[in-house]
């Protein structure tokens, strides 16, 4: 008989034994990593739970991947198999990430987009602004490295705890460097609201999503920290970090493996071409 140990989140039962009744294949990693979820049932609550369970073991991925390779397994799976969690609300259809992010606001989204199925706004509110964050700052030109903008910059700082007005001043001026080119002050910087506007002010984002940006100055700059944020809100959010990812990651790396497809198809072409034309010599 197939078993499995593993902490019952029904019971509360460390390491206690479960019987594997059944599996479901659900994907692949690494182009060898057979993930499946068990059904199992605690021997001391015999209440069932389903673990998501990845192999472990390379030279085993033939022996598993066999009709109900793992129910029929004499034994314990967790030598060969390990286990990454049960199965639970946060499973609920949720949205899909947009394709080809970054591994960090790949997992960012995820989490956000778990959040919100569940009914914690505030939460996944949070987490769609952090995947924002990180998708912008690669987009502000690096800071000045001079001793004259190190001195500009700390200055800027002693007067934002010096004066609320003086703070405001620094958010809608950008330093201007020797070579011309507009740069954020260091509030702006960290602001991800003000950072936006200045994006935008500067050709940095597609002003077609300005509108969509309002959400993040009027709902996560400020409600995610006091815990007011509603459904609505973090949906809007949502939307807004869907749009942003699509154009700065899915579109450029769609076209990107479009034009190397095109490329690809290119050479075949001229691979063919040379072969007929050998074979007709």
């Amino acid at each position: 008989m197939s078993m499995l140990v593993e902490d019952c989140p029904r019971c509360g039962a460390n390491s206690i034994t479960f019987d594997v009744n059944a599996q479901v294949y659900r994907f692949k990693e690494y182009d060898w990593q057979h993930w499946y979820e068990i059904f199992c049932v605690c021997r001391q609550c015999q209440a069932p739970t389903v673990f998501l369970v990845g192999l472990d073991e390379y030279g085993l991925k033939d022996v598993f991947y066999k009709p109900n390779g793992l129910v029929a397994h004499e034994g314990a799976l967790n030598p060969f198999f390990k286990v990454r969690r049960y199965i639970s609300l946060r499973d609920q259809a949720h949205r899909s990430p947009p394709e080809h992010l970054p591994e960090e606001i790949n997992n960012a989204f995820n989490e956000g987009a778990a959040c919100l199925s569940i009914g914690c706004s505030n939460a996944a509110s949070t987490m769609f602004r952090l995947c924002v964050d990180l998708a912008t700052r690669p987009l502000l030109p690096e800071k000045v490295g001079s001793v004259e903008a190190q001195v500009v910059e700390a200055e800027a700082v002693s007067a934002e705890a010096v004066s609320a007005e003086a703070v405001e001043a620094e958010a809608v001026e950008a330093e201007v460097v020797e070579d011309d080119r507009p740069r954020p002050n260091s509030k702006q910087r960290r602001d991800l609201g003000l950072r936006l506007v200045w994006l935008f002010e500067n050709g940095l984002l597609p002003i077609s999503l300005k509108e969509l940006a309002k959400c993040i100055r009027e709902d996560a700059n400020d409600g995610a920290h006091v815990g007011d944020l509603g459904k609505e809100e973090a949906e809007d959010l949502l939307d807004f970090t869907v749009a942003i990812l699509e154009r700065l990651y899915t579109e450029p790396k769609r076209l990107e493996l479009a034009e190397a497809r095109r490329i690809e198809r290119r050479k075949r072409l001229i691979v063919d071409f040379k072969r007929i034309h050998t074979s007709l010599r």
